[in-house]
């Protein structure tokens, strides 16, 4: 069953394995089974870029190496600008072989072990390259090849993240996708008007407090929170919204997430 990612559905985070991982097998065999859960099931798998600056395996290394099958409707490759620009163009040429067809662009999380992209080798005269210019280099180097998605922080100030949106969807995003959103976040509807397609980020995870960098201000770690509550109340407030997933618990979330939709 085929999905388009505009379509209002999950979108199923999964993290490809550290390069220095101590059991690389395991966790490339982990990697494949949530890929093949996520794609049976219909839903998006959304594969991350070094999360959190750690040095990961890419998509575009990771799915041909296992031999996963690429369905363009139901995957999602996210890039961030902590790339050389020879690894970069290595990645962009390898997701268009692969017939992958969407991106989520983001700034990302760098490290001290981690290259960032310079203006320069891009042709960009700012300071540092962001979301908006990898936008423009992605669609100059592939011209109508991907479709591409942003985020969308509810916590920073308002003023600025909603004009930084309009130079995102100026420089070609089609989708946006928000932070992590407990409950009902009038900061959410700010969006409506650009017109795009909107996937909330639903927090899967117990710990609430491993949020407290993204909110900006300090969660207690006893905080108590209900995954599948706020999962539930997101589906409500957002009924023309897609969801993304991120920490999702296979064994006892996943089997919820059919009934939670309907």
């Amino acid at each position: 069953m085929q999905h388009h990612i505009d379509n209002k559905i999950y979108h199923i985070e999964i993290l490809t394995p550290k390069q220095n991982s101590e059991q690389l097998e395991d966790d490339l065999a982990k990697f494949a089974e949530k890929y093949e859960t996520v794609m049976k099931a219909g839903y998006v798998a959304c594969i991350t870029d070094n999360p959190m600056g750690h040095l990961s395996f890419q998509a575009t290394e990771i799915i041909p190496e296992l031999g996963l099958e690429v369905r363009p409707e139901q995957l999602m490759i996210h890039l961030n600008t902590f790339h050389a620009k020879h690894a970069m163009d290595e990645i962009l040429d390898k997701a268009a072989e692969m017939g992958a067809k969407y991106l989520l662009v983001v700034s990302g999380d760098g490290s001290e072990r981690l290259p960032k992209l310079s203006p320069e080798s891009i042709g960009a005269k700012v300071n540092a390259v962001t979301s908006v210019e990898l936008l423009h280099y992605i669609h100059q180097r592939h011209p109508g090849v991907f479709r591409c998605g942003v985020a969308f922080n509810p916590y920073e100030p308002q003023d600025h993240e909603i004009e930084k949106m309009r130079r995102k969807i100026e420089a070609g995003a089609e989708y946006i996708i928000t932070q992590p959103v407990i409950g009902r976040d009038e900061r959410v509807y700010a969006l409506k008007p650009f017109g795009l397609p909107v996937i909330i980020d639903a927090w899967m995870s117990k710990k609430l407090h491993l949020l407290s960098e993204c909110v900006g201000y300090e969660i207690p770690e006893d905080t108590p929170y209900d995954p599948i509550a706020n999962l539930m109340d997101l589906r409500r407030n957002y009924p023309d919204c897609g969801l993304y997933l991120a920490l999702v618990g296979y064994k006892t979330q996943f089997p919820r997430l059919k009934e939670i939709w309907n």
